[in-house]
């Protein structure tokens, strides 16, 4: 239902049928650099964060952290990732799956600043086992990202591939 809910968010920009739906799992960083043939960096992960009065999500590179001394400069809060039990009811998409197209109502969506060493990144889009190739400019249009922030550690072997 996720991947569905994501392909209708994203059709309206004309993107839907650039969805790549894969026979094994792509849940994870390293699943999904695999099922894309792609190193891990490139994998755009979206992460969820429960906020007192609602969900927040961090789009991040594949092989970054969040630093959470940025966190709570950046969003004057603890960084709290939702349960994962939570997740899908809050964001509109399970674990494995969670992206930034068409969420529930009321989750913000942030872009880390990880991402911005490529020309595109793969997000997933609802499922466990799905991914789109976007360029940044395209990834920040569709996601309704509020802006661009800086909350992840550097990665000391971060590769652009």
């Amino acid at each position: 239902m996720a991947l569905q809910t994501a392909k209708k968010h994203l059709a309206q920009f004309g993107a839907a049928e650039r969805i790549q739906e894969f026979p094994t799992s792509s849940a994870t960083v390293e699943l999904a650099a695999q099922a894309l043939g792609c190193a891990p960096c490139r994998i755009a992960k979206t992460l969820s964060f429960s906020l007192s009065d609602g969900v927040l999500l961090i789009v991040t590179a594949g092989d970054v952290r969040i630093d959470n001394a940025k966190f709570r400069t950046t969003f004057h809060i603890k960084a709290r990732m939702l349960p994962a039990a939570e997740v899908e009811r809050a964001v509109g998409h399970a674990v494995g799956g969670v992206c930034p197209f068409g969420v529930n109502p009321g989750v913000s969506v942030y872009l880390d600043e990880s991402l911005r060493r490529f020309d595109t990144v793969f997000p997933a889009c609802g499922s466990e086992n799905s991914a789109i190739e976007l360029t940044l400019s395209e990834l920040e249009q569709f996601s309704g990202s509020l802006g661009w922030v800086d909350v992840c550690k550097k990665h000391e072997n971060s590769a652009q591939s």
